[in-house]
């Protein structure tokens, strides 16, 4: 039997009740340390103006994104493990769906773009300053947010209008787009079309596009005659390239992964490192192995 939509329940990781306090005060430790971390990094973007250069643009731009991205799914999190409800009103359920898979989005274009940064700095330097001005920065990080935010309404305004099944149990710990698939009962078929065409120009393309950016990169590093050219040129992009490999690999799991029951909390173990490990380990990531702001930090101290 349909019923309208009201509340959806996130049934999370509520299987282990005996944990629920130690998992609360690891996310909150979790959360706090992703949202200052990556505050830190946009302030020393800002403040130093060392570090006012496109690559470090992009770094800022995805910092802020980080924290927009973690925002969208632990807070709620937190709140259930705190009170015991884990329920979440249909209306807040989609605008979670829509601004995590907005976010999402966005840092795949941005990730591309910074890709392309790092192309032109090694591949083409003498035509870097040139080609990757000011303007051309600002251009592509609009393009990305703007990317982000305007192709997820159409999959959101589709998914939104889908009747679901009681009992509205999304076996996830967030509301994304396969398991409330499960629960709808009115024809997917349409919706499934645009997911998976948005899918192909949100995710593949910019996907494609950063390994064919890296396969250029890895090739120029190779043909430099000495081997400090090529340690230098490889420590500018190898802290993106991590990101990137972390990001992209745990996504396709997540979504190439069958929805088998046996399966289902290894998908949840999955989405947990590219939902919330992700914007934790960039700031350290970025902080650890760059030379540039780790003497910005130092300066701040």
């Amino acid at each position: 039997n349909g019923t309208p939509s009201t509340d959806f329940v996130l049934l999370g990781i509520s299987y282990v009740p005996t944990l629920q306090n130690l998992l609360f005060l690891l996310l909150l430790m979790i959360y706090s340390v992703t949202v200052v971390g990556n505050i830190l990094v946009v302030v020393l973007v800002v403040a130093d103006r060392h570090l006012h250069t496109p690559m470090y643009f992009f770094l800022g731009n995805l910092s802020s994104l980080e924290i927009c991205y973690s925002s969208t799914t632990l807070p709620q999190l937190l709140a259930s493990f705190l009170t015991g409800d884990s329920s979440i009103s249909a209306h807040s359920c989609m605008a979670q769906f829509y601004f995590f898979a907005s976010f999402a989005t966005t840092e795949c274009y941005l990730l591309a773009a910074m890709s392309y940064d790092r192309y032109l700095a090694i591949c083409q330097p003498l035509l870097y300053a040139s080609l990757m001005t000011w303007k051309v920065s600002l251009h592509l990080a609009a393009a990305s947010w703007l990317g982000g935010s305007l192709l997820l309404v159409a999959v959101t305004v589709f998914l939104s209008q889908l009747r679901f099944c009681g009992p509205k149990a999304v076996d996830h710990f967030f509301c994304d787009f396969t398991p409330l698939l499960e629960l709808a009962c009115s024809d997917t078929r349409g919706i499934t079309l645009v997911s998976f065409i948005f899918g192909i120009l949100d995710v593949v393309f910019p996907f494609l596009f950063t390994l064919a950016s890296y396969m250029c990169i890895m090739a120029a590093i190779w043909r430099k005659p000495s081997s400090t050219g090529r340690q230098k040129a490889f420590s500018t992009c190898s802290s993106h390239l991590i990101v990137v490999t972390i990001f992209y690999g745990t996504i396709f799991v997540v979504y190439m992964l069958p929805r088998r029951p046996s399966l289902r909390q290894l998908n949840k173990v999955f989405s947990f490192f590219y939902t919330i490990v992700t914007p934790l380990v960039n700031p350290l990531i970025y902080s650890l192995r760059n030379r540039e702001v780790r003497e910005a930090f130092r300066k701040v101290l």
